[in-house]
């Protein structure tokens, strides 16, 4: 029992308590292996009836049992003495081993100094971004800090806000927005508006906007008129269809509509939009549809007249 702390005492025997540990876990695995491949069998074997036949004409009876039971007694013998060691060398490991590596020699351990140098060290540097991209943050334009929002124009401002509204049907104005007021471009669009490309990125958005949507109609659910233009266009058949909007059942209504009418100069609803245009009052395009100058200003925004027809035949 002595001997761990010895040799833990003297730093010139730290190679004797290396080797010490690799033998008693070797020492452990070929007892354990041992152990189960050692057959133990609890009744003795005995020889066939022909063998003992043979064999009793030359053998006495009291040799042919004391072979037995010396066979037998050699395979428990074994057994025995490999759960023995088995025993001690799990009460070594659990009962002596393990305080004595408390006083292993110091360069078997982590160096305390060295622990508290190297923890002063990384507090005083900055931490370093982790290396995984999925902990990163993106990176901070400097430039983007200082620089200026982009200012969007009435006709920009009717775009930003007709494809914020497309987008998504959960898409809704804050209630907080004054509706007199130009709205923060970063309300309804999914870029910076700091970026010194932001200006490029709105006329993108202004033109797909309209090329997607060529005809969009911002009404009243229960109205005359709304259900009067919805006819129109429905008979048009066009494609793509139109987006049309019940505004009044909206959450946002209270703020969408002052919103339309200060970005159009309309006054009520519906309101009629052909290629990011507003058509007028309802009596203009009343007169348009009886013209036929209705169909034509569809038509050079984007839309194909019977357009759906044809794309449900194909």
């Amino acid at each position: 029992l002595c001997f761990p702390f010895y040799i833990h005492s003297r730093p010139c025997s730290r190679i004797i308590y290396k080797n010490l540990h690799s033998l008693t876990r070797s020492f452990i695995i070929i007892s354990i292996i041992n152990t189960l491949l050692s057959p133990v069998c609890p009744f003795p074997t005995y020889p066939s009836p022909r063998r003992v036949t043979a064999t009793m004409s030359t053998l006495p009876v009291t040799s042919l049992l004391h072979s037995v039971q010396f066979q037998r007694k050699s395979k428990h013998r074994t057994t025995s003495l490999a759960l023995f060691a088995l025993i001690v060398v799990s009460f070594y490991i659990f009962f002596i081993a393990r305080p004595s590596l408390n006083l292993a020699p110091i360069a078997l351990r982590p160096d305390s100094r060295s622990r508290t140098d190297t923890r002063v060290h990384v507090e005083g540097k900055e931490s370093s971004p982790p290396s995984s991209r999925l902990f990163r943050f993106p990176p901070k334009s400097p430039y983007n800090v200082d620089r200026p929002q982009i200012e969007l124009d009435e006709s920009q401002e009717l775009a930003a806000v007709a494809a914020f509204v497309a987008a998504l049907p959960q898409n809704t104005i804050p209630h907080s927005i004054d509706p007199t007021e130009p709205i923060d471009p970063q309300l309804v669009l999914d870029f910076d508006t700091r970026n010194p490309r932001a200006e490029d990125e709105v006329k993108q958005i202004v033109e797909e906007v309209w090329s997607r949507y060529p005809v969009m109609l911002f009404s009243k659910l229960h109205h005359g008129n709304s259900r009067e233009i919805r006819a129109m266009f429905s008979n048009m058949n066009l494609h793509p269809s139109p987006a049309m909007f019940n505004v009044d059942q909206r959450e946002d209504a209270d703020v969408l509509i002052p919103l339309l009418h200060r970005v159009t100069s309309s006054t009520e609803l519906p309101l009629l939009l052909i290629g990011g245009k507003p058509v007028g009052s309802m009596a203009a395009i009343r007169e348009l549809h009886a013209s036929g100058e209705l169909a034509k200003m569809v038509t050079n925004a984007g839309a194909v007249i019977d357009g759906a027809k044809k794309k449900k035949s194909h």
